[in-house]
């Protein structure tokens, strides 16, 4: 289930917000997604239908949205290799809780993103303070000092099963846009007293905006929105996103804060995978509930049990593809790209956590090109450096699609 809500107070006043996964960016309001937890559905073997209002697009549309007037070149088309499909339509419903049987999502074509994206735009954004060239023809070329920053919130090391630098590393592959690390913040969670602190080094004075007063010299220590049952806890989305608001550097186009933590907004939150500011261009996501080794409760947010005969590198190898492919989509709307009706995409939404696992990490050519347009790659050249990124990590599935592409192109460019 979904809950929007409107809200105004504060450092809230007048933020656009985005609610993760589902709907896209709407001024003056907070918006949040309680993503449903994993749970057996009941599906309907017979039928299960859209959402009232929704009509899948057919082949005509599809095409359109691509955004060609002439023909389709080979880096977006869509022919097979030995019958191996590359951009399949974008699934049924197969259950209640699913995207699309939900939600009546009305996409976004290329040249509906041409018109849209601030990114491109020929005005400056308001709140980006690095140097602007309005006659640049991508992002690259109008924000020439521009960077993603990533950074990680509470402990994210080997003891989580991957290493943080690699999600960097991902991200600037797969988007073509730089991508840096800030130093992690600490956080210093005390269950005893039913406290979590976000914890302010001397060393990140220098970090901090420069409209900020100087840095003091001493460790400060800041209260967040939290809640405990044990030694579980959960950490506030809100106030996480005011610490990220001070961090942000001048030359970002944005900063994404990463967590093991769980989050929640508000107190009937079952849990909230994450949340952005848009017009701040800061965002924070958790990754606690993607560990195939936890089973949480369907009723209670602190009810977690773990299955302690899953081995920490079968561990390891789904939580990384599946924080790879959850960073990207976030990131991607972040740039301006909307949620994908055309084909199985890694732009689609999700109703639920078992939704959102079963989706492709590649884009459809309908973001892909909005991408390309956006940053200006050469298709072929990321797709190589992808092949390497996936054999490194043994994303067995993700290497195999991305080698048949480039396989395809070449065949196709040769004949």
């Amino acid at each position: 289930m979904s809950i929007i809500k409107g809200m105004s107070f504060g450092f809230w006043n007048a933020i656009l917000l985005y609610n993760i996964k589902h709907k896209q960016f709407l001024p003056f309001q907070l918006q949040k997604l309680k993503m449903p937890k994993i749970k057996k559905t009941k599906v309907n073997s017979k039928y299960v239908p859209y959402a009232a209002g929704f009509r899948p697009p057919n082949k005509d549309k599809q095409l359109k949205a691509i955004g060609f007037d002439g023909g389709v070149p080979l880096e977006y088309h869509e022919s097979k290799n030995d019958n191996y499909e590359f951009f399949k339509p974008v699934p049924k419903p197969t259950t209640i809780d699913d995207w699309l049987a939900q939600y009546n999502e009305e996409g976004q074509t290329y040249k509906q993103f041409l018109q849209e994206c601030p990114w491109i735009s020929s005005r400056k954004r308001k709140s980006v303070k690095q140097r602007f060239v309005p006659e640049g023809t991508n992002i690259l070329e109008k924000y020439p000092d521009g960077k993603i920053y990533i950074v990680h919130v509470g402990e994210f090391d080997g003891h989580h099963y991957f290493y943080f630098d690699e999600l960097a590393k991902f991200a600037e592959i797969y988007l073509g846009v730089p991508v840096s690390t800030l130093p992690g913040v600490d956080l210093d969670v005390k269950s005893n007293d039913r406290k979590a602190l976000w914890v302010e080094h001397p060393s990140e004075a220098s970090q901090l905006k420069s409209n900020t007063k100087r840095g003091s010299s001493r460790t400060k220590q800041h209260t967040l929105e939290s809640r405990f049952k044990g030694t579980q806890y959960q950490l506030g989305v809100k106030d996480l996103l005011k610490m990220l608001h001070l961090k942000i550097p001048d030359d970002a186009l944005c900063l994404i804060g990463l967590t093991m933590s769980d989050l929640f907004c508000d107190d009937t939150d079952l849990f909230v995978a994450g949340m952005a500011a848009g017009n701040h261009r800061v965002a924070i996501f958790s990754f606690y509930r993607y560990n195939p080794s936890l089973s949480f409760s369907p009723a209670d947010w602190f009810d977690v049990t773990m299955d302690k005969k899953q081995t920490q590198e079968n561990i390891r190898k789904i939580m990384f593809q599946r924080s790879c492919k959850l960073l990207v989509h976030e990131i991607n709307h972040l740039l301006g790209i909307d949620h994908c009706i055309f084909y199985d995409c890694c732009m689609n939404g999700s109703g639920h956590l078992s939704e959102d696992f079963r989706q492709p990490m590649h884009l459809c050519p309908v973001d892909l090109h909005k991408l390309q347009k956006l940053v200006g790659f050469d298709i072929l050249i990321r797709y190589n450096k992808l092949l390497k990124f996936y054999e490194k990590h043994d994303m067995e599935e993700e290497r195999e699609w991305v080698s048949k592409r480039i396989k395809m192109i070449g065949q196709i460019s040769k004949s």
